[in-house]
């Protein structure tokens, strides 16, 4: 999986290294020949100056990264807009919240947030800003709030609000009395036309690319809180069923969630392209 693939990587070759075997080799020619020391010795300059202008070049965009600034050739601060397209996701419950828990054991909260995680990794290769409401297993609820529940949805809608996305996904897992019952679904709020479109395209995603046997269809709803205060476009992503054995062994290994998480970005994409 690209996703899994991504996450083990130890990191690409270091300049510093290749500067390395490029001393090393050039220091074998220096002891063999008087020539060999004048070649040493420009080789050695040219590569103290590309390492000059790497460490001035990363050193910049680290400045940048942190003030949103850059300064041009007259020495002035110049403001940096991101132009991209922003998507929130939304990785629901957390912390002391685990939301369903699977007839297998599995907390709700921890395949939302896996899931969540692939969906941001797909996006942010597509040059879209992603903004998280939870990296973590962690509610956004202070631990001596009086009903942290309403205070995690509050700040979320409130960080949804700050970041003025051009669509919100919010990621859960769903559970019902019987168990027979299985298949992703997603739900827009009543009478939104957008929320509606971008619902479909998820909904479509998921039957073609992770379970073509789901007959499920999009569903308007006005109940769900973070849909009915969330002023930007929003969805609510329920992946499957946590109370049917099946889907629930399946929502919980890396595969099935990585084509559950493409197929949410792809229907984000389609919307977003439009």
């Amino acid at each position: 999986m690209l996703y899994e693939k991504w996450k083990s990587r130890s990191g690409h070759g270091s300049l510093a290294g290749h500067m390395g075997k490029g001393i090393s080799w050039v220091g074998m020619l220096w002891k063999e020949g008087g020539w060999g020391g004048r070649l040493f010795s420009g080789i050695i300059g040219l590569l103290l100056l590309l390492s000059a202008l790497y460490l001035g070049r990363s050193a910049a965009g680290y400045l940048s990264a942190r003030d949103g600034s850059r300064r041009n050739v007259s020495g002035e601060n110049v403001v940096v807009t991101d132009t991209r397209k922003c998507v929130v996701i939304d990785a629901g419950h957390g912390g002391d919240d685990p939301g369903k828990v699977g007839i297998n054991g599995a907390l709700e909260k921890d395949i939302n947030l896996e899931i969540a995680n692939r969906v941001k990794f797909y996006l942010e290769a597509n040059d879209i800003k992603v903004v998280m409401t939870r990296e973590s297993d962690e509610g956004l609820y202070e631990p001596s709030a009086s009903n942290k529940k309403v205070q995690d949805m509050k700040r979320r809608i409130a960080l949804i609000e700050e970041n003025n996305p051009q669509v919100t996904v919010s990621i859960h897992q769903n559970s019902y009395s019987e168990e027979y019952v299985h298949g992703a679904q997603v739900f827009y709020y009543n009478n939104s036309t957008q929320g509606q479109k971008l619902a479909q395209y998820i909904q479509t995603g998921l039957v073609e690319m992770a379970d073509p046997e789901n007959k499920r269809q999009v569903k308007a709803n006005d109940s769900y809180y973070l849909l009915k205060k969330t002023g930007s476009v929003i969805v609510i992503v329920e992946c499957g069923f946590l109370s049917n054995e099946t889907e629930a062994e399946k929502l919980c290994t890396p595969e099935y969630q990585d084509r559950v998480a493409w197929a949410i970005h792809m229907g984000i994409l389609r919307y977003l392209n439009e």
